[in-house]
């Protein structure tokens, strides 16, 4: 109701805004940071850097690993948010491609197709056709995946919790 009273109902930024900030992320990135020896921004302030030069040159540098963890999170979950799609999206063409590939698999419509291309179809069966729906949907993730896997787990275990 909030996103339809703001105006911002069939618009991409329904999609975006909710998840933009995840508390999971947020805590992540907190015990991340808090693993962060205080020494280094100590060090560069000593040497006459400033706060934006420390955070460039020490913090961005050191969080990559937090921030390939949360970016591919936040991919993840938004590509796999297919519901939300539904929900906020009025107009087919508007619709995401999780939430389109969704409405293909659940009621096609073989009405408009032509007679002898439904020839064609019959020879295709529903379970190969949703099968290769699910790869399409799945081929972004898998690819950024491998780019990102180093990060990952090194991510992972930085951002936990320390005793």
């Amino acid at each position: 109701m909030t996103i339809k009273y703001t105006g911002l109902l069939d618009s991409v930024w329904a999609l975006v805004i909710p998840g933009a900030v995840p508390v999971f992320n947020v805590i992540l990135l907190l015990n991340f940071f808090r693993g962060l020896p205080r020494e280094l921004e100590e060090s560069c302030f000593i040497d006459g850097a400033g706060h934006l030069r420390t955070l460039w040159t020490i913090y961005v540098p050191l969080s990559l690993p937090g921030l390939a963890t949360v970016g591919l999170f936040t991919i993840v979950g938004h590509w796999n948010a297919w519901f939300d799609g539904l929900i906020l999206m009025n107009k087919p063409e508007h619709y995401p491609l999780s939430s389109y590939l969704q409405t293909i698999i659940i009621n096609f419509d073989f009405s408009q197709v032509k007679q002898e291309d439904l020839h064609k179809l019959e020879a295709i069966s529903t379970r190969t056709s949703k099968a290769a729906q699910i790869i399409v949907g799945a081929l972004p993730i898998l690819l950024a995946y491998p780019f990102l896997q180093k990060y990952f787990v090194k991510g992972i275990v930085l951002g936990s919790v320390k005793e």
